[in-house]
């Protein structure tokens, strides 16, 4: 399978002229389920034309992931490199189908999704997206992955829990201070929640959203 294809995906189209496009990546054991609630959430007045896509590697009882885990920080090379490559053709796929330019698309995820998020964002050969939302993850290290962090680079927002037992928000710090130090605009918030999702910081991203996508557009 090819493009749109490649990937399993729920759609949720705009509710008029489409704006810009937002793409959400689930972390491990979910699937295109996890996060389509959050479309709705963080575009309430649905300006974009949104998805979320399945992870292509199945999880028993009924999950999906986008990479084996063999330690924090450092994808299976063998399983990331594959989801990469799906991934990054679907992104490819999505754009030819919607008409909405990679630099007009914002991509976001939580825990495999950030990492993801990460990688398909600022991976060398990439194109760049409007913005980036990395939730409870890291950028990946990986034989043969490579960053461009030339400039210009998208808008960044990141959010760990201080409690986070899965994924440490040392990762978060740590790209954080990677990011603005090549000179990107990195909006970043802890929060006192384990490996999870804060709402409070949902809503201000649903503002921030509006900034990252015109960035893009009047960079064109």
């Amino acid at each position: 399978m090819s493009g749109l294809d490649s990937l399993a995906y729920r759609l949720r189209p705009a509710a008029g002229e489409t704006e810009g496009a937002l793409v959400l990546f689930h972390g491990r054991g979910a699937d295109e389920n996890d996060l389509f609630p959050l479309l709705d959430f963080l575009d309430p007045e649905r300006r974009l034309v949104a998805a979320t896509p399945r992870g292509p590697l199945s999880l028993p009882p009924g999950g999906a992931h986008w990479y084996v885990v063999r330690e924090i920080g450092f994808p299976d090379k063998e399983t990331f490199d594959a989801s990469y490559e799906l991934a990054g053709g679907w992104l490819d796929a999505f754009a030819e189908q919607t008409g909405v330019p990679p630099e007009q698309t914002l991509l976001g995820g939580f825990s495999q999704g950030a990492v993801m998020t990460y990688a398909l964002g600022l991976g060398r050969g990439r194109p760049r997206p409007a913005g980036l939302i990395a939730l409870s993850g890291f950028i990946p290290t990986v034989e043969g992955f490579e960053l461009d962090l030339s400039p210009p680079l998208p808008p960044v927002a990141i959010g760990h829990g201080t409690y986070d037992p899965v994924i440490s928000v040392e990762w978060s710090r740590r790209a954080k201070e990677q990011l603005e130090q090549a000179g990107a605009d990195v909006l970043y918030r802890e929060y006192p929640l384990p490996h999870a999702i804060d709402p409070g910081y949902l809503s201000e991203l649903s503002t921030w959203l509006v900034p990252s996508r015109m960035r893009a557009s009047t960079a064109e």
